[in-house]
């Protein structure tokens, strides 16, 4: 048993396989160790010669050449026990024609036997970069045992086995080629702690012992008992076949860790990507992680045994193929090749998906061809294929382990490699296709409102010079109007290509809604910004062609900075400390409502000023009067029906805040809950709308009606602790059962600290309460989150409900939030049903409850009675219980 350290092939038995390290000082350090070792070898070589003269005979060619064969025997039947970090462990069977060797043949014939199959060996698997240390180190090893040998039989004579002195030399080959191995590795910059080595000593110990101790076995045997040939073959037979379902199970399990590892690389990758923030740049390119590949790439060559592995992807059919090599580098010839269309390399040309085993002995010609010009033999080669087209190929170029080439096990080793490859490149396009569409706008393919978000939030915190703009384009209601909403589509289309055009690629740019934009100015000063406002609208003001016909739209430019907030103008520096107080949405709030202040003012462009902030005085008003609102009787509960598709069978209402200010008038919810909400203030508006949500439903049961109530529950709650308490009190105090309640969540409400929220959703579950999560598809849309959350509803944003009339997109989101709500057994509500086709649209899907201004709008109590009079009949349940049914 041997030990030698080498690069990604070498021999080993047990081994130390170490990658150089990437600086070249590792390199030429290993470089003078292996020359040393040479030197060392070549040294004792010589002494041992003198000292142990060989006497000619010319029995000694025959027996050199047996013993040649049975070291290379040896070296052919390596078994790899394991493969970690670099390090592999090898059961080989060299100390058995070693044991021979020492009892039969003088140093120097089982050395040059031993350098003939060594050498060879490495030669023939055309592996030269560690030829001169493990050189050495064979010379190295046939020289300590044969003096190990002679030592202990001069010491020992007279006394003891005679086989004695063998086995001990035996064991001095192995264990002198390891510990020359451990130095090697520590030159090429690896280490092992000082427990592994001693463990690694001891493993090769007990393997080399029971190596030698077989050969002394078989030879002692064969030698001196009678007919004990026959014995020794047949003892040699049952080793053969327990080695050979071995070294089955052993390449098991190394094909299942190396699978494993490849997974683990794919995996870790894919969950980097997709914690990685939005860029603004195009999130499609994240389907190949070009850091991952070559260490995959490498991995499947050390566990073929591979002299080259080529990886080649194409995801895209329209874009660049990558090119992953790990070992031999490729001739220059083969850098530029196409692995799909008329001029694809022939062996690239694959139908299927299974793999493909080339040799050059009995290819066809075309074939032959493509073998010579990547100057190999033989070739494993398996696409990775997609649903619809090829993403890449893997080629695997000459066996290097085995002179026999790629067996059976190699094939089905990368087939299934490549299939794992090919579905981890699919779950990747369909993640940065996700990501994509999560954070552009389909129309323009710019920005959406999250995707700016984020883009610019990066850029504003690393940079205090910034300004955002906000843009928006006049006439499209005009043209919707009079054309449709495809020519006020196309106009909005080009209309992002001018801007994209005037501000470069590199300039987070994003469309809002309709005809708005939104763009962020890095490192501009605010004399800079307004310059650049005034081309923009210029460009925009360029006429459109619209239906044969030349429109000019006008445009409105507001930008706000952190410096105009604090009263700067001109070339002003911008304050490191406001831009890290100011997110991209107040920047974007402000700079609206500087462009409200140019429109309102007939000029183009505007710059945000203090002045204009009347918006946050109102907002201060509004909530230092809530409390007294609540008091006086100013905010009421509006109740919006909903009911069960296709039954029509009124299931609940919706308790919806409404506040008629006394200078104000009706106030819009979006207006005044976030204000009351960031005021501290949004758990007395909770629990007002609950305690009249329960008190309606009592009445209503008191009637024989079980109509359940649905109140919209905020961030803060699912932080409280006590929250659940407090609602379980209410439900007690009203006498009304928990599962006629209804509380519904926002995505963002539970994914801004899930951590906090899902035990109190768990308390409230139990308590037998209805949870649903509201406007799903407009937030974080974490599905692993949704299957966690002990929810019972999901309500799919009424966004998508209103254009699924008109837009395929939206209808098809909709389908699917149906599909994967009933998958995890949730019921499925949707918003924002207004008009007939919608509804039966979604009855269609098997949505179970609708609600929208199709079945009412949000009324108050006594309109809501009357309505329930006028538009629903009344019929006895299952349960003996009052149903009420919409009229159509």
């Amino acid at each position: 048993m041997t030990d030698h350290a080498g690069a990604s092939t070498v021999r080993t038995s047990p081994s130390l396989t170490a990658q150089p390290a990437d600086d070249r000082t590792p390199g030429r350090r290993f470089v003078f160790f292996s020359m040393t070792v040479l030197i060392f070898g070549l040294i004792a070589a010589g002494l041992v010669s003198w000292w142990q003269p060989m006497r000619p005979g010319a029995q000694w060619i025959w027996i050199g050449a047996l013993l040649a064969v049975g070291f290379l025997l040896a070296e052919q039947l390596a078994v790899n026990v394991d493969v970690r970090g670099g390090v592999s462990w090898t059961i080989s069977f060299t100390e058995i024609p070693l044991v021979i060797g020492l009892f039969v043949a003088p140093f120097q014939v089982v050395l040059a036997a031993h350098l003939a199959a060594g050498v060879g060996t490495y030669l023939a698997r055309r592996v030269q970069d560690r030829i001169i240390y493990n050189t050495g180190v064979f010379i190295i090893e046939i020289a300590s045992a044969f003096s190990v040998t002679k030592l202990l039989n001069g010491a020992l004579a007279g006394f003891g086995p005679p086989w004695t002195g063998v086995l001990a030399g035996a064991l001095a080959a192995p264990l002198s080629s390891t510990l020359l191995a451990l130095v090697g590795v520590y030159i090429l910059g690896r280490r092992m702690r000082i427990s592994a080595a001693v463990r690694l000593v001891a493993r090769i110990l007990v393997l080399g012992l029971v190596n030698s101790s077989v050969g002394v076995v078989g030879y002692e045997v064969a030698t001196r008992v009678e007919a004990g040939w026959p014995l020794v073959l047949v003892a040699f037979g049952g080793l053969s076949a327990l080695y050979l379902a071995y070294s089955g199970l052993v390449r098991e399990q190394r094909d299942l860790e190396a699978l494993s590892e490849v997974s683990l690389i794919v995996a870790r990758s894919g969950h980097q990507a997709a914690a990685r923030p939005a860029t603004g740049m195009d999130d499609t390119v994240e389907a190949v992680d070009t850091d991952e590949w070559p260490g995959i790439a490498h991995r499947i060559k050390d566990q073929l045994g591979a002299a080259r592995v080529v990886i080649r992807l194409q995801v895209d059919t329209q874009g660049p193929m990558m090119t992953f090599v790990s070992g031999e580098p490729q001739p220059a010839e083969m850098l530029k090749i196409e692995i799909t269309g008329p001029k694809a390399d022939p062996l690239l040309r694959l139908p299927g998906s299974h793999v493909r085993h080339f040799r050059r002995s009995d290819a066809v010609p075309e074939i032959r061809q493509a073998l010579l010009r990547r100057g190999i033999e033989e070739a494993l080669v398996v696409p990775l294929r997609s649903a619809n087209h090829v993403l890449g190929i893997v080629e695997v170029h000459d066996k290097l382990s085995r002179w026999r080439g790629f067996g059976q096990a190699d094939l089905r080793m990368i087939g299934t490699t490549a299939s794992h490859l090919a579905t981890a490149i699919d779950n990747r396009r369909l993640l940065a296709t996700l990501r994509h569409d999560a954070y552009h706008d389909p129309l323009t393919g710019l920005l959406n409102r999250p995707g700016f978000r984020q883009a610019a939030g990066e850029r504003l915190r690393a940079t205090p010079k910034s300004v955002v703009l906000r843009v928006d384009l006049d006439v499209l209601a005009t043209i919707s109007d009079a054309l449709g909403y495809a020519w006020s589509d196309r106009m909005v289309i080009t209309a992002g290509r001018r801007l994209r055009d005037v501000l470069g690629s590199e300039v987070p740019l994003a469309r809002l809604e309709r005809g708005a934009f939104a763009a962020l100015l890095v490192g501009v000063t605010l004399d800079e910004a307004q310059a650049t406002a005034e081309r923009l609208c210029a460009e925009l003001s360029t006429p459109y062609p619209v239906d044969r016909l030349t429109v000019e739209a006008g445009s409105v430019v507001g930008y706000s900075s952190p410096s105009s907030i604090a009263g700067g103008h001109g070339g002003a520096e911008i304050d490191t400390n406001l831009t890290t107080a100011l997110d991209v949405d107040t920047l974007l709030q402000r700079a609206d409502v500087a462009l409200r202040a140019a429109r309102s003012s007939g000029e183009q462009v505007r710059a945000y000023l203090p002045s204009m902030g009347q918006i946050f005085l109102r907002r201060f008003q509004l909530v230092s009067q809530f409390r007294q609102a609540l008091e006086c009787g100013q905010v009421k509960v509006h109740y919006q029906p909903k009911v069960a598709l296709p039954s029509r069978q009124l299931l609940g209402v919706e308790a919806l805040v409404r506040w008629r200010h006394p200078e104000f008038g009706p106030l819009d919810p979006d207006e005044f809950v976030p204000a009351v909400e960031a005021a501290g203030l949004v758990d007395a508006l909770t629990e007002f709308v609950l305690d009249q949500a329960l008190v309606r439903v009592r009445k209503w049961l008191d009637r024989g009606l079980r109509i359940s109530a649905a109140v919209n529950i905020s961030v803060r709650s699912l932080a409280d602790q006590r929250f659940p308490d407090r609602v379980s009190a209410r439900l007690e105090q009203h006498r009304v059962p928990a599962e006629l309640l209804t509380l519904e969540l926002t995505e963002s409400g539970v994914m801004a600290d899930p951590q906090r929220a899902l035990p109190v959703l768990r308390r409230l579950h139990t308590l037998g309460v209805v949870l649903a999560v509201d406007d799903f598809g407009t937030g974080y849309s974490s599905l692993a989150y949704l299957r966690q959350l002990p929810v019972d509803e999901v309500k799919i944003d009424k966004s998508f409900v209103l254009g699924m009339g008109s837009d395929l997109g939206d209808l098809a989101v909709v389908r699917s939030i149906v599909e994967l709500g009933h998958s995890l057994g949730l019921t499925v509500v949707a918003e924002g049903v207004e008009e007939d086709i919608a509804r039966d649209q979604l009855a269609a899907m098997g949505c179970d409850v609708a609600q929208g201004y199709l079945i009412s709008r949000p009324l108050s109590e006594t309109r809501l009675e009357a309505w329930l009079q006028a538009r629903t009949t009344q019929a006895h349940g299952l349960r003996d219980e009052m149903v009420l049914t919409l009229i159509t």
